[in-house]
């Protein structure tokens, strides 16, 4: 059985920091590209941050580039998205997903498991 499990949302203020992790089991982890994607209400969800299986390639949506920067260990099976000077506008449910190539990638036809999302809210 497949699990991503996110953790790390809450509330926080404009210009705060916040890390998110994604505990991963069930899949062979250091073999795929894992990502983060968010959806705010009423919109599509949309990518965040991508990193190949050894982690030594990542690509960012241009919204976060410069302020995010997303990780991996694999001997952890975890993924992780650091986040600084945090907007309103990054408020949204994060969702941890695995790839089913292991290249990085943005697009989300590409990601075969989810997780259950975990709210991030910047209050300005």
């Amino acid at each position: 059985q497949v699990q991503l499990v996110e953790s790390g949302g809450g509330l926080v203020q404009a210009g705060d920091s916040r890390r998110l992790s994604c505990a991963v089991s069930g899949i062979s982890f250091s073999s795929y590209a894992m990502g983060w994607f968010r959806q705010a209400p009423g919109k599509e969800r949309e990518f965040v941050a991508s990193i190949n299986w050894s982690g030594g390639s990542t690509k960012y949506a241009d919204s976060v580039k410069g302020r995010f920067t997303i990780s991996r260990v694999n001997a952890q099976n975890t993924v992780y998205l650091q986040m600084n000077s945090l907007k309103p506008e990054d408020t949204a449910v994060y969702y941890c997903a695995a790839a089913v190539i292991a290249a990085s990638s943005s697009l989300i036809v590409n990601y075969k498991y989810w997780g259950q999302g975990t709210q991030v809210t910047v209050s300005s």
